[in-house]
């Protein structure tokens, strides 16, 4: 099941891509950048959850244990392809890329990130508690 779930990671990238390519080429125009990139989160978040939902009436988590790994798994490949993506293909500066990590500033993507770690957690427990 971990593996299917790892393989199947390989999709997320192509909707975060999607996302962006609807904030950059909809709504954009018509706020601020930062004001695009929360909203942009926000989607995020909503194509994910449905995204991790379907995954999971499909491939049913078995263990919480299994669920966080799984999780943890997503966690480490996004940073991976956010950062050598980001750096090595876009040719984003690293200040660039670390710059979406700052709460502080606004930026809402450490919670995209969290929340797309803790979904297959956040599933298993509610599909659990429905049984």
């Amino acid at each position: 099941m971990i593996l299917k779930y790892t393989l199947v990671w390989l999709l997320m990238p192509f909707i975060g891509i999607l996302n962006g390519t609807i904030r950059e080429f909809g709504y954009k125009k018509y706020m601020s950048e930062l004001l695009a990139h929360q909203v942009s989160c926000l989607t995020g978040i909503f194509l994910f959850g449905l995204f991790v939902w379907a995954l999971s009436l499909k491939w049913k988590i078995q263990s919480t244990n299994q669920a966080l790994i799984i999780g943890l798994i997503w966690f480490v490949l996004t940073i991976l392809f956010e950062f050598v993506f980001g750096y090595y293909v876009m040719e984003h500066p690293w200040s660039r890329l670390f710059n979406d990590y700052n709460l502080l500033a606004g930026r809402l993507w450490i919670i995209v990130l969290l929340f797309t770690s803790l979904a297959p957690y956040i599933f298993f427990k509610f599909r659990s508690q429905l049984n």
